[in-house]
């Protein structure tokens, strides 16, 4: 096995391990990341950076998200490294160093400084792979696809002075209030794409896009909260800035939006329909960035992977698509290297309890789930490397 530190400063080092293949065969990645969002220490009942070992669950900042798929990655590797296996294809680990802020030290900067160390054909990453009950079937969710953070900024106009003497201003804040409301009550058209039309065919019946909310309740509460978010782009207010002085009425009021599109959908395209849900007025919106919102192929040999895993581990299970509400390193290697790329390590752990912990306090994995994805990335590697 060959292992490489890339770093683009010392303390922020990138680690690419790589167990060659003797033919021609498609080569895959183990994608992840080692960085971690903040702990409060106070608001944990552990010490979020001791790793302990608590009645079959690992406690720590990073053990779901993801420290416990590096560790996986990791053992796979040395797994199959210790056995003596070459695969027909490359086989790469990357653990990249910087995934939460991206701020060009991890996946984005290897891409573009070291592209032959991390281009494979097939790349397997976090985003994905919870096991969940829906209509009554075991089901297993496999990211195929992710939306694009796309966010604005929503600048609203008026007129400084004086707070004692409202009259004679006009105030931005104020107007800025009746867009927030209309930005609010948005409802953007519903449409079907590949990912969400192969989601409910797994069910037996693809319903009209503007029945696909109603259809998915009837399947159960759960898959109505998968699928919401996948109809259409979401448009959510987060932050407000005005004036800086208690007793200034503000001339200018800036409201950041956070906007996830649709994997096809451009910024224009948003902001020709926020300036329509918007109306008239003393305002303009700003498009602050376009990343993510790319997909990968709903077949072919990782595909076929995932599901004869599931196959073998639960019979009986479906595996069904999805697109990632949020965004991941994926789409670095679906851009550069045109990688098909899912976000798919199993867990069979709660999957409501797992989204209350991910990037909030005592955030744990049970070791149950970090062996199921060992087993998964072992039959990921032997299955596409072949």
């Amino acid at each position: 096995m060959e292992c490489e530190l890339y770093a683009r400063v010392p303390e922020r080092a990138n680690f690419v391990a790589r167990i060659r293949g003797t033919g021609d065969r498609p080569s895959l990645a183990l994608l992840s990341h080692t960085d971690v969002v903040r702990a409060d220490k106070t608001a944990w009942q552990r010490d979020p950076f001791g790793g302990e070992l608590v009645d079959g669950e690992v406690w720590g900042r990073g053990a779901l998200d993801m420290k416990g798929e590096v560790a996986a990655s990791a053992v796979a590797m040395a797994t199959l490294a210790r056995e003596g296996w070459r695969g027909a294809g490359d086989l790469v680990f990357i653990a990249a160093a910087d995934e939460e802020v991206g701020a060009g030290f991890g996946l984005e900067w290897l891409v573009e400084e070291h592209p032959d160390a991390v281009r494979t054909d097939f790349s397997v990453n976090e985003g994905g792979g919870e096991r969940v009950e829906l209509g009554g079937r075991a089901v297993y969710i496999c990211s195929t696809a992710e939306k694009m953070s796309s966010p604005f900024l929503l600048r609203v106009f008026g007129r400084a002075g004086h707070a004692s003497m409202p009259g004679i201003a006009d105030n931005a804040l104020v107007k800025a209030a009746s867009l927030v409301e209309k930005l609010g009550a948005y409802r953007p058209e519903p449409r079907l794409l590949p990912e969400t039309t192969a989601m409910f065919a797994a069910f037996g019946k693809v319903p009209e896009a503007r029945d696909a909310l109603e259809a998915a309740r009837a399947i159960g509460p759960l898959a109505a909260e998968l699928v919401e978010p996948l109809l259409s782009l979401t448009v959510s207010p987060t932050m407000a800035h005005a004036s800086d002085t208690r007793n200034v009425i503000p001339a200018l009021a800036e409201i950041t939006i956070d906007v996830r599109l649709l994997p096809g959908q451009t910024p224009d395209e948003a902001n020709t329909l926020l300036v329509e849900q918007l109306g008239p007025g003393d305002y303009e919106l700003v498009n602050l960035e376009g990343r993510g919102g790319t997909r990968s192929a709903l077949d072919g040999p990782l595909w076929d992977a995932v599901a004869s895993f599931v196959a073998e581990e639960e019979p009986g299970a479906l595996v069904v698509p999805t697109i990632c509400a949020g965004f991941t390193d994926s789409h670095w290697v679906r851009d550069a290297f045109g990688t098909v790329a899912y976000g798919f390590f199993p867990s069979r752990m709660d999957p409501e309890v797992a989204s209350r912990l991910i990037h909030s306090h005592d955030e744990r994995v049970p070791v149950e789930d970090l062996d199921l994805g060992v087993r998964w990335l072992l039959h990921a590697a032997r299955t596409v490397c072949a």
